[in-house]
Order: structure tokens, then C-alpha cells, then sequence
């Protein structure tokens, strides 16, 4: 079971990738070992993913991005951030422990993808559904349907594509 926070946090993502999130806790909660799965971020307006982005390059602290206000699939409903409880609330941030492997192995079997196999940037917390659109970022079209039509529209037509 999500925590109430982690329930809050799927509120304004495609109710299809939340469904997905939640049968990710379940399958992991009855593990021989469970794991308590964590939703740390969902949905972003382009205001939060900018202040992300900037993290690092004009702002203090690491690193965490590469994409920019509009350029990442939170943006669009479409992504959440999501961590292994390892004892009381506490997470091993180190994307190695066996809980993440085995968090980001249960993800890819419902069909969702993981920034943890990214090159580039290693997003290992980073889960989405992007149906037929393109995995990297959105491109054009899906931004263009998300602020055109609304996001219902948008994740119709993700769900269409799964």
C-alpha cells in the first residue's frame, strides 16, 4: 500500500500510469523481503521542472536534470519519481541496492519505462508511460495536444498507443 503522501502525489498523473504505480507497490509489498515503495514527485507544472533544471547550472546543489520547463514527460502527466523504503522512511539513495533493482525490474514488467537505464543522466527513481510517443522527452505533437486539448485528450492518446 502507497502512503497517503505517495497517493497525493498521483493525483495529477494519467490515471493509467497511477494504476500502473499502484500495482508496482502491491507486487512489491509481497515480496519475500517487501519493499515500500515511495511516489517522491508526480505531475510538474514547466515553472517546477525550469527551477529543477536550473538546479546545478544557476542555482546551488547537483545536477538532477537535463530537461528543462516543458521538455519532461512531468511536465505532462506522463512521469513520476519513485524510491524504495529501506527502514522507517529512510531511502538508500545508492541506485545499486538490490530494493532498486528490483523496484526498476518490476516497473519494466508493467510496461513502464525507467530513467534508471538512461545513459547520459541515470534518472533511477524516474518511471513514465509514454505509450507511442517518443521515450526521450515530448516531442512537439505531444506538447501540442497536452496544451491544446488538456491533458485528458493528451492521455487519451497515450492510452490509445499502449
Amino acid at each position: 500500500m502507497l502512503s497517503p503522501a505517495s497517493e497525493a502525489r498521483l493525483q495529477d498523473v494519467m490515471p493509467a500510469l497511477a494504476d500502473k504505480i499502484r500495482q508496482m507497490a502491491a507486487i512489491l509489498a509481497l515480496d519475500p523481503e517487501p519493499i515500500a515503495l515511495v511516489v517522491s514527485a508526480g505531475a510538474r507544472t514547466w515553472a517546477e521542472q525550469h527551477a529543477l533544471f536550473l538546479q546545478g547550472r544557476s542555482l546551488p546543489g547537483d545536477i538532477v536534470t537535463d530537461a528543462d520547463g516543458g521538455q519532461s514527460w512531468h511536465c505532462l502527466g506522463v512521469a513520476v519519481d519513485c524510491e524504495p523504503e529501506v527502514v522507517n522512511g529512510e531511502i538508500d539513495w545508492k541506485a545499486s541496492h538490490p530494493q532498486w533493482k528490483r523496484m526498476e525490474a518490476v516497473g519494466v514488467s508493467l510496461g513502464l519505462t525507467t530513467g534508471a537505464n538512461w545513459i547520459r543522466l541515470v534518472d533511477a527513481p524516474h518511471f513514465q508511460l509514454t505509450g507511442g510517443f517518443p521515450v526521450n522527452a515530448p516531442n512537439d505533437e505531444a506538447r501540442q495536444i497536452y496544451q491544446n486539448e488538456g491533458a485528458a485528450a493528451f492521455w487519451a492518446e497515450v492510452e490509445s498507443s499502449l
